[in-house]
């Protein structure tokens, strides 16, 4: 199975977080490829910018040390996200949402509003 990490999983990965419990670091670092998405780089910049939270200063590298694969924005992505239900009104979940529907991909998070989309995609 190939995970695509939503913010919170890959903050909490790189910060060492007790709130990524053993099964879900297990299931990092078994899983064959790790996708991070650009809509989740995007997210901590900005975040980052505004001083709302705390990441690696340069995330690249962090990712690349990882061996975490990136996960460019496409058309239809954005399509994609755009059409999904108004669940939940981040852009940021939305795309990740997407990405993780068309690209076949296990999304993990911690937001449990996200699970109202579990329907056409594989959540953790």
């Amino acid at each position: 199975m190939n995970l695509l990490l939503d913010t919170n999983v890959l903050l909490w990965w790189f910060a060492d977080s007790p709130r990524l419990n053993d099964d879900a670091r297990y299931m990092i670092t078994a899983s064959p490829v790790i996708y991070v998405s650009a809509a989740t780089t995007w997210e901590i910049e900005i975040k980052r910018a505004l001083g709302k939270l705390k990441a690696p200063a340069d995330l690249e590298a962090a990712l690349s040390e990882s061996h975490f694969a990136t996960l460019a924005i496409t058309v239809a992505h954005s399509i994609a996200a755009a059409k999904l239900p108004r669940h939940h009104d981040d852009p940021f979940d939305r795309m990740l949402i997407a990405q993780a529907k068309i690209e076949a991909l296990t999304l993990m998070t911690g937001d449990l509003r996200l699970m109202d989309y579990r329907a056409g995609i594989q959540l953790i």
